[in-house]
C-alpha cells in the first residue's frame, strides 16, 4: 500500500484537499438543481419524474454539467496555503460561477434567444429548447473556467477579471447567436431560427449546441496567449475580445471545411433544416466541438 502511495504521489494533505473540493461540490450541483426549479417556478421533483418532463431534465443537466466546469477551474488544491483558504476559495469561485452561470441564462433568454420564452417552453416539454439552454450553460461555463484558470489569487481584481470575461463570452455568444439565424433564414426562404425551436426541431437544437460550445472553446483561447495582470485588466479584456473574434472566425471555417469532407455528399440543409436528421445533426455537433478542442488544444 506504501508503495501505491509513493507511485501516485497521494499524501495525507492531497486527500484533505480533495475531501474538501469533493464535499463543496457535490453541495453546489445538488442546489444547482433545485435552483433550476425555483427560477423556473416549479417542483424539481415533479418536473424530473411525475411529469417526466425530459426537457427540464436536459435543462437540469446542463446546469448542473454547467456548474461542474466552472468548479474545476476553481481548484487549488496543494497550491493553496492552507485548508480554509482552499475552501473559501472553492465556495467563492463556486457560488460566482453559479450566479453568472444564471446571468448568462437570462442574457441567452433576453437577447441571444429574445423571440421564444425559454421558460414557457421547457414547462411545455420542449426538447429542443431544453437543449438550447443546456448548451447555452455549458457554453458559459466552459469560459467562466477557463478564465479562473487565467488569474491567480483571492481578490477583488480576480472577480472584476472573471467578470470582464463573462461579459466578452456573452458577447460572442450572441454574436454568433445572430449569425445562425441569418444563414439559417438565408437557406430556408426567410425562416426564423428561433421559432423552429419553438416548434420543437430537435436536429436544428443539437447543431446550434454544437455552435455555441465550439464558440466557447475557440473563446478560451485567449487565455494562453494573455498573462493576467490586475493592473492592465483593460487591455487584457480587450485583448480577450481580439482573439475571441479571431478564433471564432478560424474555428468556424475550419469547421465548415471539415464538414464538407465528412459530410460529403450529404446536404446539409436539407437534411437538418427540412427533415430533420437527427443523426447528421449529431454529426455537425461532434464537428464542430471536436475542431474546436483541436484547435485551442493546439494553442495551450
Amino acid at each position: 500500500m506504501n508503495t501505491l502511495i509513493d507511485i501516485t504521489n497521494l499524501n495525507q494533505d492531497l486527500l484533505i484537499y480533495l475531501a474538501i473540493d469533493i464535499s463543496i461540490a457535490i453541495l453546489l450541483l445538488g442546489a444547482m438543481r433545485f435552483i433550476s426549479g425555483f427560477t423556473a417556478k416549479v417542483n424539481s421533483t415533479d418536473e424530473l419524474s411525475k411529469e417526466d418532463n425530459f426537457a427540464f431534465g436536459i435543462s437540469v443537466a446542463g446546469s448542473i454539467a454547467a456548474m461542474g466546469i466552472a468548479l474545476s477551474g476553481a481548484i487549488m488544491g496543494e497550491s493553496a496555503d492552507s485548508y480554509l483558504l482552499e475552501a473559501i476559495g472553492m465556495l467563492s469561485y463556486g457560488l460566482f460561477g453559479l450566479i453568472l452561470i444564471k446571468i448568462g441564462r437570462i442574457v441567452h433568454d433576453r437577447i441571444a434567444l429574445n423571440q421564444i420564452n425559454k421558460t414557457e417552453q421547457i414547462k411545455a416539454h420542449n426538447i429542443s429548447v431544453g437543449i438550447v439552454d443546456a448548451a447555452g450553460a455549458i457554453a458559459t461555463a466552459i469560459i467562466i473556467r477557463a478564465v479562473l484558470i487565467w488569474v491567480n489569487g483571492l481578490n477583488i481584481s480576480t472577480f472584476v477579471a472573471i467578470t470582464a470575461g463573462f461579459v466578452v463570452s456573452q458577447a460572442m455568444l450572441v454574436m454568433v447567436t445572430r449569425i445562425k439565424e441569418k444563414q439559417y433564414a438565408n437557406n430556408n426562404q426567410g425562416d426564423s431560427m428561433q421559432e423552429a425551436f419553438a416548434d420543437g426541431q430537435t436536429a436544428l437544437a443539437i447543431r446550434y449546441a454544437g455552435q455555441v460550445i465550439s464558440t466557447a472553446l475557440a473563446v478560451t483561447a485567449a487565455s494562453y496567449f494573455l498573462t493576467y495582470s490586475s493592473e492592465t485588466l483593460l487591455t487584457n479584456l480587450f485583448g480577450w475580445l481580439i482573439f475571441s473574434i479571431v478564433m471564432t472566425i478560424l474555428v468556424s471555417v475550419l469547421t465548415t471545411l471539415a464538414k464538407k469532407l465528412i459530410l460529403w455528399g450529404i446536404n446539409l440543409v436539407e437534411e437538418v433544416d427540412q427533415q430533420h436528421n437527427i443523426g447528421v445533426a449529431s454529426v455537425e455537433m461532434a464537428i464542430s466541438i471536436s475542431i474546436a478542442l483541436i484547435l485551442t488544444g493546439l494553442m495551450a
